[in-house]
């Protein structure tokens, strides 16, 4: 398949996957054949403006002859529509979350890994290139994290609640982060317009990692707020970085380049000097992050269909995809058990 034109497919043609119906048809060697919709207008509306066949049923445009799929379906129907065409061997790219339960995310890992099928998740926020920009700061060895992820509610994606639509882009972030899953997870959240939590915050504490160090995390999401906000801040070992999604701008201050001004403060500090006079920021050498362009969408699908041609596991695969649901129910129970008032 790395010569031949991948024959790309998309079911769920909502506001998501009319996006990636429309990336396919820019990817070079990468062909849109059909999109499958339950709304006939919308189904025609997408394949009038960007070719490939309306369909009613996956069946149909298994019929086809597709070779990868993006499922931008409600999170609830992510089984059902993944299942036959991964039995098929269809790669297929599934809008984030994996599933609405661990034992879902689980049935459909294991159905890739039998049909040797590439399965990659839709946490777009690994492609941004503000995250991009934040990986590759060195000596980023995470201590303690603190991300916020708020919005005005948009009635999008109300099938699920807060935790899974929206603090599960962050909760996939710190998994890659640190590496691990967290062993203490604390919780609280609130219900107002529905069923499900609107607002959570969560604690993690994440076990000790191979230098013995142990990092903890405080993340809060709201689909409640008055005003948007994406922003994530990572104190390491060696460095401190603070950025903005919304922005897309950055703030850099690494241990070693500050050094020699620390350690001169901690003398005086030793010696009992009065340093009420010295301004903190004069002492540190404060960088720029340096973020690059790019649409994260196109990004992810260039390395999903990357993967497709050359038979490689997705970077961001199933078994992650599983982590950060699982992560989220524990979220979602320890609510529950701190008196969080959710159905």
């Amino acid at each position: 398949m790395s010569e031949q034109t991948i024959r790309c497919g998309v079911v769920g043609v909502g506001r998501m996957g009319r996006h990636h119906a429309r990336l396919y048809t820019q990817v070079p060697g990468a062909e849109l054949v059909g999109v499958v919709d339950q709304n006939p207008q919308r189904r025609s509306a997408v394949t009038e403006e960007y070719g490939g066949r309306p369909c009613a049923t996956v069946e149909e445009l298994l019929a086809l002859g597709v070779d990868a799929v993006t499922i931008a379906v409600p999170t609830v129907a992510h089984r059902t529509a993944a299942e036959p065409l991964l039995e098929a061997g269809v790669a297929c790219l599934i809008e984030k979350p994996l599933a609405p339960t661990a034992s879902e995310a689980q049935a459909i890992a294991d159905v890739a890994a039998r049909c040797n099928a590439v399965l990659q998740v839709g946490h777009v926020v690994r492609y941004d290139p503000v995250m991009i920009a934040v990986r590759r700061v060195d000596g980023l060895l995470p201590r303690f994290v603190e991300v916020d992820r708020i919005s005005p509610m948009t009635f999008r994606s109300v099938d699920v609640g807060v935790v899974l639509d929206m603090m599960i882009h962050d909760l996939d972030l710190l998994l890659m982060l640190v590496g691990r899953e967290p062993e203490e997870v604390h919780a609280n959240a609130v219900s107002v317009l529905g069923e499900a939590e609107d607002v959570c915050n969560a604690r993690l504490v994440f076990p000790p990692g191979p230098d013995g160090q142990r990092c903890v995390a405080n993340v809060t999401a709201s689909r409640l707020a008055m005003k948007t906000e994406r922003k994530i801040r990572i104190v390491g070992e060696h460095a401190y970085v603070s950025a903005d999604f919304v922005s897309r701008s950055g703030t850099v201050v690494r241990k070693v380049a500050n050094a020699e001004g620390l350690a001169d403060v901690r003398e005086r500090l030793r010696t009992g000097a009065d340093l009420s006079d010295v301004n903190y920021l004069d002492l540190i050498n404060v960088e720029a992050l340096e973020v690059g362009e790019g649409e994260p969408l196109r990004l992810q699908l260039d390395d999903f269909l990357d993967a497709v041609r050359g038979g490689r596991r997705a970077a961001v695969d199933a078994q992650a995809g599983f982590a950060a649901v699982r992560t989220a129910e524990r979220i979602v129970a320890a609510a529950r058990a701190a008196g969080s008032r959710m159905v």
